[in-house]
């Protein structure tokens, strides 16, 4: 039977190479463990283990500026393995970022704080992506490196050039992401990505011997990686890893590093009693006195705590170097890299928007919004250059690529549209990625039934607030022969719960225009928009440009009279409401119909345009082929729901919807019912 105990702990340390970067590291390492056991819990393993290789990359590699943390050309440093927090909190403090001071340190994890248990967005600068989630760091980090090669080919070697480094542990790669996303990069040949790997053999249930055998170098370099294998403590040993790393220019590299967990804890160092928790006040002076640390908690000697500080400020003559270049560059060339990087779009994109309107109303044809969404995207890519498409090989499913779109390909980054090729999660992370360097919008389409690989993703991209669009094509029972197992049911209320995502479903092509206006003009908000595969009857024919569909739910069609009754549907049961509306308004029951492509953005207005809306009565049917769960809120106890009660089933279109009651004649049923229910 194989050993499967966790190395014994190291009562002493190796030597260092440099006594002043072990010193610097030391920096890194007190401040995480005082952190930890201040707060009485955390994760000090990580930050300990890999405070050497922090120190060497970022005192000798990293382009960046403390003063401005935002400069779009900065080199992006991700933590992946987000649970050892502590060591990027400790690195901002100690480079001198402004909205860290060591108060901030002293209230890690705790509610208000800049220093949350994970890395969040936006909550401190520096902060690159929200991580946490284990294998989420290394897949953003590939949309990170695409979207610098692509801006690079855009704007050239003078503007935009800088490095993606990744810090991820053994979770980060046994995490299924993590192959999606470095056989994407791998593929991609993306060079300027550096990711280095905590080997340290220690997972929370003991040693990663437990569960896992993979060799791990021979995986990245099936997939088309350089790789490199280093002691992690060896500061020399990092320095050439980096340079070599940095040599190579058409593979990413991993770089492999041999470390100890908890590196400097007398009794808990290298097992697994060093990944969390407070290490206890012994534990503490235990490593104070094997690492020669005489400080007390949270106090940094002042020459290295100026050392750092000249580290944060290293970079500020590279960053005005660029800021000349930029001012130098031509007119048109600048003043266009400077609004895409202020996440601006161009002054008349809406444009685009109104013609792709016209011509559904010129035609006035029947047609899936999913080819609906492709014939808008013919028009906004011509008016927003950034816009980045994809498919997780579904492209003309999707209806995703446009006509004027160039393909990225590995190693010609002049393209506009990347084949993800079957791997939806990691597409999913990776547009979170290019959404986040900034200069891109992405989108991305695969079915609705697939966004449940996707999901980590969408909840990480709406907790961000970051503008990643995802297109959820064949929404429905209506996707037919294909099935139960590819048609979305649960799905969209599934979507709809997760806090800040706007979820669309048009029920028209113009309504499929109106909820691309609103997702791109929208840049803090995540979006998915849910189109159809069959085709569905063009039910807006008016002219002019006002959204309706903004505030998220209008009346489609008012009563004629006063309104007795209110039918409310998304997507392609939209028509439905409209044929049954027909129905009871011939047989004398004034009814409306509401149309709800976005409930979120309905949620968001005031009482009384609610009220407006929905009307005063109480006779109220909602249909939408998807489970009923959300509709209640505005059913009521009188309402009736005509929708799907169990999994869908294979056959034709028309003869799914059948045999699940999804029809004109089931709506007006139910409209019946409700109405004898209110009135008597």
């Amino acid at each position: 039977m194989a050993d499967v105990s966790p190395p014994p702990a190291p009562k002493t340390v190796p030597a260092p190479r440099d006594q002043h970067l072990r010193d610097l590291a030391d920096c890194i390492r007190f401040l995480s463990m005082d952190a930890v056991q201040q707060a009485k819990s955390g994760h000090p393993g990580a930050p300990m283990g890999m405070a050497d290789i922090a120190t060497v990359l970022f005192k000798d590699f990293m382009n960046f500026d403390a003063a401005d943390p935002h400069w779009i050309d900065r080199d992006r440093f991700i933590l992946s393995n987000g649970h050892g927090s502590m060591l990027l909190y400790s690195l901002f403090y100690l480079l001198g970022y402004k909205d860290m001071p060591l108060e901030e340190l002293k209230r890690f994890r705790q509610v208000g704080s800049k220093t949350p248990g994970h890395p969040e967005y936006r909550h401190a600068d520096g902060i690159e992506t929200t991580t946490g989630p284990l294998g989420q760091g290394i897949a953003d980090s590939v949309g990170f490196a695409l979207a610098e090669r692509i801006m690079n080919a855009t704007f050239g070697d003078s503007l935009v050039n800088h490095y993606t480094y990744v810090f991820m542990g053994d979770g980060c790669l046994m995490e299924g992401i993590s192959q999606e996303a470095i056989s994407l990069a791998g593929h991609l040949k993306l060079g300027h990505l550096i990711c280095f790997w905590d080997n340290n053999s220690i997972s929370i249930d003991g040693a990663t011997s437990l569960s896992v055998s993979d060799n791990e170098i021979m995986r990245f370099q099936a997939s088309g990686w350089h790789t490199l294998e280093i002691d992690g403590h060896d500061t020399d040993a990092i320095r050439e890893a980096i340079k070599t790393a940095q040599s190579v220019k058409d593979k990413p590299t991993l770089i492999a590093c041999k470390t100890i967990i908890g590196f400097g804890f007398p009794t808990k160092a290298g097992t697994q009693k060093a990944h969390s928790d407070a290490p206890g006040e012994d534990e503490i002076a235990g490593a104070r006195k094997i690492l020669g640390w005489d400080s007390p908690p949270f106090v940094i000697p002042e020459e290295l705590l100026n050392a750092w500080r000249e580290i944060g400020a290293r970079g500020r003559a590279s960053r005005m170097a660029w800021a000349d270049r930029v001012k130098a560059a031509p007119d048109g060339l600048r003043q266009d890299f400077e609004r895409r990087t202020r996440g601006e779009l161009p002054a008349d994109w809406k444009k685009a928007i109104a013609a792709a309107r016209a011509e559904f109303i010129e035609s006035g044809k029947e047609l899936a919004t999913r080819q609906a969404s492709g014939a808008v995207l013919n028009h906004l890519f011509d008016a927003i250059p950034e816009l980045l498409g994809g498919s997780a090989d579904l492209t003309p499913s999707n209806n995703t690529k446009t006509k004027n779109q160039i393909e990225v390909k590995p190693g010609e980054y002049n393209g506009s549209y990347v084949h993800y090729g079957v791997r939806e999660h990691g597409m999913a992370a990776a547009m979170n990625g290019i959404a986040l360097h900034g200069g891109l919008i992405p989108y991305g389409g695969t079915f609705m039934c697939f966004s449940d690989y996707c999901r980590p993703a969408i909840r990480l991209a709406a907790m961000m607030e970051i503008r990643t669009i995802f297109v959820m094509t064949h929404d429905s029972i209506g996707l037919g022969e294909d099935g139960p197992t590819h048609q979305p049911v649960e799905h969209l209320a599934s979507l709809r719960a997760i806090p800040h995502l706007g979820v669309y479903r048009p029920g028209d092509p113009v309504e499929t225009a109106e909820c691309w206006e609103l997702i791109l003009d929208q840049p803090r908000r995540a979006a998915l928009i849910a189109l159809s595969r069959q085709p569905m009857p063009l039910l807006r024919k008016e002219s002019g440009t006002e959204n309706k569909s903004a505030r998220g739910a209008y009346v489609l069609l008012e009563a004629d009279g006063e309104r007795k009754l209110t039918i409310m549907a998304t997507g392609s049961e939209l028509h439905l409401a409209v044929e049954a509306r027909e129905i009871m308004q011939s047989q004398g029951v004034p009814t409306a119909v509401v149309s709800m492509p976005c409930r979120l953005l309905f949620e968001e207005q005031d009482a009384a345009y609610k009220k407006a809306v929905m009307g005063e009565t109480h006779a109220r049917v909602a249909v939408e082929a998807a489970v009923e769960m959300g509709w209640d809120r505005y059913l009521g106890f009188q309402g009736r729901f005509v929708g799907m009660h169990e999994f869908g089933a294979s056959g034709k279109i028309a003869d799914v919807y059948k045999k699940f009651d999804i029809t004109t004649e089931a709506v007006v049923r139910a409209a019946k019912e409700t109405m004898k229910e209110v009135f008597g």
